[in-house]
């Protein structure tokens, strides 16, 4: 839902500020590795000393870069795989730094072991699920299912409720569960997306091979009519 609807809000958002870089000379790629970069340092900077409220805020102003560079690149006309390769892999690096960050939190300062272990399921589970889904497509498998908590709904939930935990540090009482209930979502989420992605492939492949069994079962009885009729 969210790829879908908010995608397209901010890409038409961020299109005049896409427009501004083009003209200053900046490339696409020189977004993806600034974004990616601020995004691990808010995380691994500010998220293990439990200070969340600064580091979503530092993390939401680099996030979006990940609609700013591939924006650039379609006005540039110029999209290419290494660009999709490039923001593919630092996505992962990004998540990856997010849900470490927690977990450093969670195994220091945070004092608590289950939180520590649920934000590692929720860093691994995310990079699985969307190991799933390339590696589908790249066997030729459309994976036609979007899943219930893909990498937006894992961001937005995580650091919408990082965010507001952090303001427990400005006197707002109670507020600091939230991230741990968030933690708690975004994990059984990715299990659900994680095995509706595999229940897709399995699906497709059986159905795939069912295809391809008939069409040499139709090949074989079209050849052995040909040699029939040769034979005559």
């Amino acid at each position: 839902m969210l790829n879908k609807y908010a995608r397209a809000f901010f890409t038409r958002v961020l299109t005049p500020f896409a427009a501004f870089l083009i003209r200053r000379g900046v490339s696409p790629d020189t977004v993806t590795l600034i974004g990616t970069a601020g995004v691990v340092a808010g995380a691994l900077v500010f998220y293990p000393q439990g200070e969340f409220f600064w580091g979503t805020i530092v993390i939401t102003l680099f996030v979006f870069s990940d609609l700013v560079d591939g924006n650039m690149a379609r006005q540039l006309g110029r999209s290419s795989r290494w660009g999709a390769f490039l923001d593919s892999t630092l996505d992962r690096v990004a998540d990856g730094a997010i849900f470490g960050g927690f977990a450093l939190w969670y195994a220091g300062g945070g004092d608590d072991i289950a939180l520590c272990a649920v934000s590692i399921f929720c860093l691994a589970s995310g990079q699985v699920v969307s190991y799933t889904k390339a590696r589908g497509e790249s066997i030729g498998l459309p994976v036609a299912v979007n899943g219930l908590v893909e990498r937006a709904e894992r961001l937005v939930i995580s650091l919408v409720a990082a965010g507001l935990a952090g303001l427990h540090a400005f006197g707002v009482p109670g507020i600091q569960y939230l991230l741990p209930v968030a933690l708690w979502i975004v994990a059984v989420g990715s299990l659900v997306t994680l095995i509706q992605r595999v229940v897709t492939v399995r699906r497709e492949s059986a159905e795939a091979e069912a295809e391809a069994e008939a069409e040499a079962d139709a090949a074989g009885q079209e050849n052995a009519s040909q040699g029939s009729e040769a034979a005559k």
